[in-house]
């Protein structure tokens, strides 16, 4: 069993930057891989990135490519997501997500593990 606890959400001005952070607990965790997914007001929710349970690897959608960074601390069992030069319409509640290592899955259904969520706010 995976618990997940999201933190560092806030409101920031277009163009500022945040820094989430999310603490797994479990003893495997280290071998999941995990990710983050968003749902803005009145949203589908969506993928936002992925990470290996190496680190190595990560992957990201294009809204959030070249902006948003994901990395990871396995010995501090915690996933970051570095948001730089935000914009307005990534307001959101961000989620942590964590599955078994496998193959790169950027739906929701195919993460069992979820955090409650972290509320971000751009304002423009």
């Amino acid at each position: 069993q995976v618990q997940l606890v999201e933190s560092g959400g806030g409101l920031v001005q277009a163009g500022g930057s945040l820094r989430l952070s999310c603490v797994a607990s479990g003893r495997t965790v280290g071998s999941y891989d995990m990710g983050w997914f968003r749902q803005g007001p009145g949203k589908e929710r969506e993928f936002v990135g992925r990470i290996n349970w190496t680190g190595a690897n990560t992957y990201y959608a294009d809204s959030v490519k070249g902006r948003f960074t994901i990395s990871r601390d396995n010995a501090k069992k915690t996933l970051y997501l570095q948001m730089n030069s935000l914009k307005p319409e990534d307001t959101a509640v961000y989620y942590c997500t964590a599955r078994a290592a496998g193959e790169l899955v950027t739906t929701s259904s195919g993460y069992p593990y979820w955090g409650q969520g972290t509320q971000v706010v751009v304002s423009s």
